[in-house]
């Protein structure tokens, strides 16, 4: 009996060049990334990806909405009936664990915030990151507590990015466990 290998849909398939765009555009951002890298790591053609996709910028972009995406359903998920600092705990250790689980999704987020000089790359980026200060908001929390909640989110960010977790000078481990007491 012969069985025939079956094939995916496009919509299976839009899903795994989002996978593997997001490794690519982590490590080399939007300018550096290859798509027939892309391409390749999905066993497709670049004509392919172009079909689904139209360009580069689209991928990057589709790539880009889709990290800031996942990232406020971990958001939501966390805080789902909280509220308040209960809320803040849940949204941010939840996103520590997400960010020690897959690097790629802090390593895009850099990425797409260090190329927010493009008009459409900066469009995503707010919109994206707006939504998850707007649902940070909705937990019932100060404006000013909201602010002190990004701030350290950005630079626990940062931090990570450099690997201060791991680095061992007196500074950097002040500055980890300080970061961490007002998250």
């Amino acid at each position: 009996m012969v069985t025939g290998t079956s094939r995916k849909t496009a919509e299976e398939r839009r899903e795994e060049i989002l996978d593997a765009a997001l490794t690519e555009f982590a490590k080399h951002g939007y300018e550096g990334a290859s798509t027939d890298t892309i391409a390749r790591a999905v066993g497709i053609s670049q004509p392919y990806l172009f079909r689904l996709f139209s360009t580069k910028k689209g991928l990057y972009l589709a790539s880009a909405e889709r990290c800031l995406a996942d990232t406020y359903e971990t958001f939501r998920a966390a805080s789902e009936g909280l509220s308040g600092d209960e809320a803040l705990e849940a949204i941010g250790m939840s996103y520590k664990q997400m960010i020690a689980e897959d690097p790629r999704r802090l390593q895009a987020q850099m990425q797409g915030y260090a190329a927010a000089d493009d008009a459409e790359i900066r469009e995503v980026m707010r919109t994206g990151f707006g939504r998850l200060v707007e649902l940070v908001e909705g937990k019932g929390v100060s404006g000013e507590r909201v602010v002190q909640f990004f701030a350290v989110g950005m630079l626990i960010n940062v931090m990570r990015s450099m690997g201060l977790d791991e680095y061992d000078r007196p500074w950097a481990k002040r500055l980890v466990e300080n970061s961490m007491k007002d998250a």
